[in-house]
């Protein structure tokens, strides 16, 4: 998608319908980390997760990678008063500057924040019994990990329900031949671009779910479990 498509999209029609607060806090985001502020969700694809969400009549879900929260405020938005939202981060600070616009938005009794690396929390639910308790898993997290968190994933997602992977196109570069890219190019992207690769990979094999990989935002991958 290029970007001019991408701009009138967002501006014809993400933007005329993103919620107040999504907006507050995509703009502080945008004060507070300039450039950094790219790592948050487009609204586009927040309001795609949002009606996903509902479609799926979804109350349990978890999110791996926070950041300043936009994803998980659409979340949030989207899910019934007495639904429940893990949300690990080990940065409680970026967590923290959207939580004013989380609080002001009345869904912050939905989130229960886990300051922590993510391997440690979901293995620790799964051996607390909470194995098939979620309803949806949305990962932006370190890509070197995200083969490994679907392993744990598929475990606590229920059958039917959906893991979901941000930017599995990493800026269409895991299309690109090693020897179509510059060495410029290369460490600008930096080694997320094969973790990704790797990952599209590993997930268009997997047998134990269903695929569906979208060009939204900066590439969303949903793996609905089989089994």
């Amino acid at each position: 998608m290029t970007p001019s498509i991408l701009q009138y999209l967002l501006e014809t029609s993400a933007y005329p319908r993103e919620h107040e607060q999504l907006k507050e806090l995509r703009m502080a985001t945008v004060d507070k980390y300039d450039y950094w502020s790219v790592m948050n969700v487009p609204a586009d694809e927040g309001q795609f997760i949002s009606l996903l969400l509902k479609v799926m009549n979804a109350k349990k879900t978890i999110e791996v990678g926070v950041f300043t929260g936009y994803s998980l405020l659409a979340t949030a938005l989207a899910l019934p008063d007495d639904a429940k939202i893990v949300a690990i981060d080990p940065n409680r600070e970026a967590y923290e500057t959207g939580l004013p616009c989380i609080e002001k938005a009345g869904v912050a009794h939905k989130i229960q924040f886990i300051e922590s690396d993510a391997m440690t929390i979901l293995k620790d639910f799964l051996s607390n019994g909470e194995e098939g308790s979620f309803d949806f898993a949305f990962v932006d997290a370190d890509k070197e990990n995200y083969i490994n968190y679907h392993e744990e994933l598929l475990k606590l997602v229920k059958v039917g329900g959906v893991v979901a992977y941000d930017n599995t196109l990493w800026a269409g570069t895991v299309a690109l031949c090693e020897d179509e890219v510059d060495k410029e190019t290369l460490e600008r992207i930096g080694e997320n671009r094969v973790h990704l690769k790797n990952l599209n990979t590993f997930l268009a094999a997997d047998s134990r779910i269903e695929l569906a990989h979208l060009s939204i935002g900066d590439g969303l991958t949903l793996c609905r479990r089989l089994k």
